[in-house]
């Protein structure tokens, strides 16, 4: 399936457009990544694509440059906060289940402290 390379409903694509402030650490040309604002853990941001795509059950093989770049986005963050060297997690939700609540696909980088497994 295709979808539109914007969602004008999408909390995401509307801060990605500017329409809703947020704190961006980092821009590229296929993802941003934005501080969560409840944040799990003292680094928790979002790496999110530029391109609208609902969730990662909605990734295809075409989307894998931009898959790509998402998570390279969150790795630079996470060598520019210092957590790379003490370790970090990378989490894709899909679904209310799973805790998410913005349809737009986003890894959340989370780290700067000891993370306990399993999660939730």
């Amino acid at each position: 399936m295709t979808y539109p390379e914007r969602d004008p409903n999408c909390l995401f694509c509307k801060i990605i457009a500017g329409e809703i402030p947020a704190k961006k650490l980092l821009e590229t040309p296929d993802a941003i990544v934005i501080a969560d604002i409840n944040p799990q853990a003292p680094v928790h941001v979002l790496a999110i694509p530029r391109r609208h795509i609902p969730s990662a059950a909605a990734l295809t093989p075409a989307d894998a440059t931009t898959l790509l770049a998402v998570i390279a986005a969150a790795n630079t963050v996470a060598r520019d906060t210092g957590i790379e060297a003490t370790g970090y997690r990378l989490v894709m939700n899909h679904g209310a289940d799973a805790g998410q609540s913005v349809d737009h696909l986003h890894v959340h980088l989370l780290g700067g402290r000891a993370l306990g497994w399993p999660p939730g």
